[in-house]
């Protein structure tokens, strides 16, 4: 069943090699929704037929699983990239442009360069590249799964980075999102320089 599983990851990508795209890559976000913190993007083109035992949605694997597959996945990818959008340009733009922003980002450092994307969700951003969007893609392409996971665990690591600069807020424990400990934290020091000024959280009820 799970030889199963890992085969079936690996159909949206087989069926594009078998239309003679050799370099088809995967892309998928992490931190769309946090309160605080850049949002991130990744890209991954593996070669034809390569299986990663073990890779799946970032959200459904242990944090030590995620850091184990991370190394894995950029030894075995023919090619990958990661890349930011910063809180001021979430801000500026909304979340769902930059988001697109950090992807594109990310599909510009590949080398090779694509010749068809996948991507998590059911929106395309705007570029050049043949793509299609895939619902739950991190859950159905080793190339979206794999990219999901190389951009939790770069943001998340940025997150841990942060809480040494402001410690107060606990990014190490919850990386931004909206928990009741970071909102009540907010309530109590107000916001700081990485917090979304476009984000609105609801108060904690004393």
């Amino acid at each position: 069943m799970k030889k199963n599983a890992e085969n079936n990851l690996l159909l949206h990508e087989s069926h594009l090699w078998e239309q003679g795209y050799q370099f088809v890559a995967g892309v998928d976000e992490a931190g769309r929704g946090p309160l605080a913190g850049p949002v991130c993007a990744a890209a991954v083109i593996f070669p034809s037929n390569c299986r990663i035992p073990g890779i799946t949605d970032s959200k459904k694997l242990s944090a030590a699983k995620r850091e184990y597959l991370f190394d894995i996945i950029q030894t075995e990818a023919m090619a990958f990239g990661i890349a930011f959008a910063s809180i001021a340009e979430i801000d500026t733009l909304n979340i769902l442009q930059a988001t697109y922003l950090a992807m594109n980002r990310a599909l510009a450092q590949l080398n090779p360069q694509p010749d068809f994307v996948l991507i998590d969700g059911n929106r395309l951003p705007k570029n050049e590249y043949a793509k299609r969007a895939l619902i739950r893609g991190d859950s159905l392409s080793q190339s979206i799964a794999a990219a999901s996971i190389l951009a939790k665990v770069s943001r998340d690591r940025l997150m841990v980075k942060y809480a040494e600069k402001w410690p107060q807020y606990g990014f190490e424990q919850h990386k931004g999102y909206g928990t009741k400990a970071h909102r009540l934290a907010i309530q109590q020091h107000g916001r700081c320089p990485i917090h979304r000024t476009s984000f609105s959280f609801k108060p904690v009820e004393e």
